[in-house]
């Protein structure tokens, strides 16, 4: 979730003093869920959603209680299916044909199988 979405959340919640209070459970495990898929260094997430690290680490700690007691809403398991029609193959509505390798000059070779890749490789090494 973009950083900046969470932190006009999160601004509703802001008291005269500018402290964040009395955050919803669903917004708690919304920053959570961001939290833990952000790559960058956590200051950096802090900032992101204009928190300081103390009022982060107490909706931190309530928003990893609510997922430990079950609170959290459980996504449901989506199971990926690939069909294949006429060679080319579609999954989750993006088609292809294969693996398609970048050769020298701009030129591109497509190979719909991987025991057809390995046998170029071989045969050009």
């Amino acid at each position: 979730m973009d950083l900046e979405i969470l932190k006009k959340k999160l601004s509703t919640y802001r008291n005269a003093r500018d402290q964040v209070r009395n955050v919803p459970d669903e917004l708690l495990l919304e920053i959570l869920s961001a939290w833990e898929q952000w790559a960058e260094s956590t200051p950096e997430f802090y900032r992101g959603i204009g928190v300081g690290h103390k009022g982060m680490a107490s909706m931190m700690g309530k928003a990893k209680r609510l997922r430990r007691e079950g609170k959290a809403p459980v996504s449901e398991f989506k199971e990926v299916t690939e069909a294949v029609f006429g060679g080319v193959s579609t999954m989750n509505g993006f088609t292809g044909s294969g693996i398609e390798l970048s050769w020298e000059q701009g030129k591109v070779i497509r190979f719909p199988q991987v025991e057809q890749l390995i046998d170029f490789l071989k045969k050009v090494a």
